[in-house]
C-alpha cells in the first residue's frame, strides 16, 4: 500500500496512474489534496484500485476524481473510501468514479464508500459505468470522422481531468 501523509497547511496534488492500494492521510489541520486517478484497462487485464481518503485533523479538504476506460475483455474495480474521523469538523470530501466500457466484454466495478464519524462535515461520492452512446459516435461520424477517430476522440474526451 502507498500511503501519502498531508500535515497542517499543506496542499498536495496526487496523480494516481497504476493498480493498487493507496492510503491519503490529512493530519494536519488546514490540509488539502487533490487525487486524480486515470486508468485503461486492455486486453485481458485486470486492474484493481483501492483509494482511502482519511481525514484525521478539523478543516481539512480533499477533491478525489477516478476515471477509467475498459476495452476488450479486461476488467477494471475503482474501490473509494472516505473517512472522516471524530472532531475533524469543518471538513470536506468528494469522491467521483466514472468508468466507460468500450466492449459488450469489459467490465467494471466503481464502489465508492463512505465514513463519518462527525458533524459539520461535506461529503458526497458519485459513481457511474457507460458505454459510449450511439448519438455522440453518429454525431460525429456525420461530420466526415471515422467511427474509430470519433470513439478515440469522446475517450480522449472523457478522460481529460
Amino acid at each position: 500500500m502507498k500511503i501519502y501523509t498531508i500535515k497542517k497547511d499543506q496542499h498536495e496534488k496526487i496523480k494516481l496512474t497504476k493498480s493498487g492500494s493507496y492510503l491519503i492521510e490529512l493530519t494536519g489541520a488546514g490540509s488539502s489534496v487533490d487525487i486524480t486517478g486515470v486508468f485503461k484497462a486492455e486486453e485481458k487485464n485486470k486492474l484493481e484500485i483501492y483509494v482511502v481518503i482519511h481525514h484525521k485533523a478539523p478543516h481539512t479538504k480533499a477533491e478525489t476524481v477516478l476515471k477509467g476506460v475498459v476495452r476488450d475483455s479486461s476488467f477494471l474495480q475503482l474501490k473509494g473510501k472516505i473517512i472522516i474521523d471524530e472532531n475533524c469538523g469543518d471538513s470536506s470530501s468528494f469522491l467521483t468514479e466514472r468508468v466507460l466500457l468500450l466492449s459488450d466484454k469489459a467490465k467494471a466495478e466503481a464502489i465508492p464508500d463512505l465514513e463519518i464519524k462527525t458533524d459539520d462535515v461535506q461529503c458526497s461520492h458519485a459513481a457511474s459505468i457507460s458505454s459510449i452512446s450511439e448519438e455522440h459516435l453518429f454525431y460525429l461520424e456525420t461530420r466526415g470522422i471515422g467511427r474509430e477517430k470519433a470513439e478515440e476522440m469522446v475517450v480522449d474526451g472523457f478522460l481529460n481531468l
